[in-house]
């Protein structure tokens, strides 16, 4: 049997004929369902595009021919055959295979892209340039899904390569009828009549001026062959539709209708002792509580970019199907649909992952808050999320924020303030709001020991001296307490404070900051123009002399790697911080000792 060890790269597949590729095709599935249900990570897009990688270089020759891959979920694959076999057991794992394609790992990656429908906008430079340079005999093949194929920066680049007959690029689109969940629209059921009627109408892309090829059936490897021959021959922009089916090969994963595996948790390891119940996590205590509220106010709706379930909607989407709306992945269109939504009327919650948030600034910035439409956006996987990588984290929601005027931001600390920051913001009508928290669970609640206007003290230790004021932002609010205990230990005046509403910078905070010797802050988000920063101008503005030390994230693009660690790297933990703020104290008091708070190694710009 051809085994994925005698492929060394994408030439020696080549050599192979027809059954030893078929042969190649099932090693591969193996080899993904058992380390990716081990490691964690794109289990059903994977293992739904093992027969069209296989073709798609057999066909070209990467990495001379550059083979270009939307949103990077069903890269794996490729990474198997082009020389990353044996390290497929580290993926995803710290110092190990990104889970994305990645430069750094392969020539055969040459865009680390993992935000949908960018591929085709790749693909149109690459070819502009290889024509500017004469680099003509290299071939140019964007591989994008149908749920990609929702976002309207796809059909920018469609209708710029439509006009490009001398600039030859393939697009495969790869049509299993899903991102997350079944996509949904026109679109999906423009390729639904391709697929099936007798004598299929003319496609969209046609009537754009590119050429069609297909409907091919996608796990047809000698038909994918010569339908990307086929393609390549004609030596203009063209579309290759082909039809696959996601988590094929995968009984568990066909069968799962909710996402096809879209991604898998790692496999537990084995437990002597019974496991803890645990805590709930940060989505789900979100849509329930989103749920709850639907049934006392009728005025909200709620919106997903294609992520219906990952987002926490569905037990709202249940109750409210006529309430819900499933855009695609089109998340500047959801921000200005809300908008709309709200101006007539409504309240919407788009629900959405912080880094995607990125994607439609313009739309929150100019179409929300301009209009000071009563949108409430609700950020999941805020701050770092770890093993997904530097494109998932979800470092720069506070920065953008804080340049968004009107703008309330909540950054909840547990379940608990998380709902009741939701329904202070359903009840906000004259302006935009935000509600950001983190990937993962919750933790136990954390009870303020007392408020200060509508900011809870979460921490007052026993001191005459009031030298430090810890700021805590979110589900930093733990570490924060670390901190105050230790320096509590060694004699130091502490308040923990957690805002909530951390944005505007609340007026009772700067009064507070004016009476303390040092403001700290603690977040897990970008120290440039984040919440430290804000409150550190606001103190300036207020004429204050208080120096504000603040703790967070290096404006860079973080490796992959579990979210505590990473935290830890970058100085966000109780004793780096405590150190750190007695260093700052002792520098500006020759009395104050550093005596036994240990340092630890942290990252050079902290």
């Amino acid at each position: 049997m051809t085994s994925i060890a005698s492929v060394h790269g994408p030439d020696d597949l080549r050599a192979l004929t027809p059954a030893q590729t078929e042969e190649l095709a099932a090693d591969i599935r193996r080899l993904l369902v058992e380390e990716v249900t081990r490691t964690g990570g794109h289990l059903g897009p994977s293992l739904g595009v093992v027969e069209l990688t296989l073709a798609l270089h057999r066909v070209f020759e990467s990495p001379r021919d550059q083979i270009l891959w939307d949103t990077g979920h069903q890269t794996y694959p490729h990474k198997i055959i082009t020389g990353r076999a044996e390290a497929f057991g580290t993926l995803r794992q710290p110092g190990g295979l990104s889970g994305y394609p990645s430069r750094a790992e392969s020539p055969h990656d040459l865009i680390e892209n993992s935000h949908a429908s960018t591929v085709l906008s790749y693909a149109d430079g690459l070819a502009k340039a290889h024509r500017l340079t004469g680099a003509t005999d290299r071939a140019v093949v964007a591989v994008i899904g149908d749920g990609a194929l929702t976002g309207g920066m796809a059909w920018e680049a469609l209708n710029n390569l439509a006009d490009g007959a001398d600039r030859p690029v393939v697009v495969v689109l790869n049509d299993n009828t899903r991102s997350y969940a079944p996509t949904v629209g026109g679109i999906p059921a423009h390729l639904a009549r391709l697929r099936t009627e007798d004598r299929p109408p003319q496609s969209v892309f046609e009537s754009l001026g590119l050429a069609y090829v297909g409907p091919v059936d996608g796990h047809d490897i000698e038909a994918l062959e010569e339908a990307l021959r086929h393609a390549a021959g004609l030596g203009r922009p063209v579309v290759v539709h082909c039809l696959t089916e996601k988590g094929r090969g995968h009984a568990p994963a066909e069968q799962d209708e909710a996402d096809r595996f879209h991604a898998v948790r790692p496999r537990p390891a084995a437990r002597t002792t019974p496991r803890p119940a645990p805590e709930p996590a940060w989505t789900d205590v979100f849509g329930d509580e989103l749920a709850a509220l639907g049934a006392r106010c009728p005025d909200v709706v709620a919106l997903t970019a294609a992520m219906l379930a990952p987002t926490g909607l569905t037990a709202f989407a249940e109750r409210f199907p006529d309430r819900t709306f499933d855009v695609g992945i089109a998340e500047q269109h959801a921000v200005t649909s809300a908008a709309g939504l709200a101006l007539g009327g409504l309240h919407p919650v788009v629900a959405v992952y912080a880094t995607f948030l990125n994607r439609a600034f313009d739309q929150m910035l100019l179409d929300v808050a301009l209009h000071r439409a009563p949108v409430t956006f609700v950020l999941d996987r805020a701050g770092v999320t770890g093993d997904d990588g530097a494109s998932h984290n979800g470092m720069w929601d506070l920065s953008l924020f804080q340049m968004v005027p009107g703008l309330r931001v909540a950054a909840p600390r547990d379940a608990a303030t998380l709902r009741r920051a939701l329904r202070e913001a359903l009840a906000i009508q004259d302006g935009p709001t935000a509600l950001r928290f983190p990937k993962g669970s919750t933790g136990p609640d954390l009870p303020a020991v007392a408020t200060l206007d509508g900011m809870d003290v979460l921490r007052r230790t026993d001191s005459d001296a009031p030298d430090v004021l810890l700021v805590s932002v979110g589900a930093m609010a733990g570490v924060c307490l670390e901190a105050a205990d230790r320096l509590a230990e060694h004699g130091f005046g502490v308040t923990v404070v957690d805002p909530r509403w951390i944005a505007p910078v609340p007026a009772a905070l700067v009064e507070l900051g004016l009476g303390h010797s040092l403001v700290a802050t603690v977040e897990d988000g970008g120290r440039s123009g984040g919440a430290g920063a804000a409150l550190a101008q606001a103190l300036a503005d207020a004429g204050a002399r208080t120096p504000v030390r603040t703790f967070g994230l290096p404006q860079r693009f973080l490796d992959h790697g579990r979210r505590d660690d990473i935290l830890a790297a970058h100085g966000l933990t109780g004793r780096h911080i405590a150190r750190a703020v007695v260093e700052a104290l002792a520098g500006r008091d020759d009395s104050v000792s550093i005596g036994d708070l240990a340092p630890q190694p942290v990252g050079a710009d902290q």
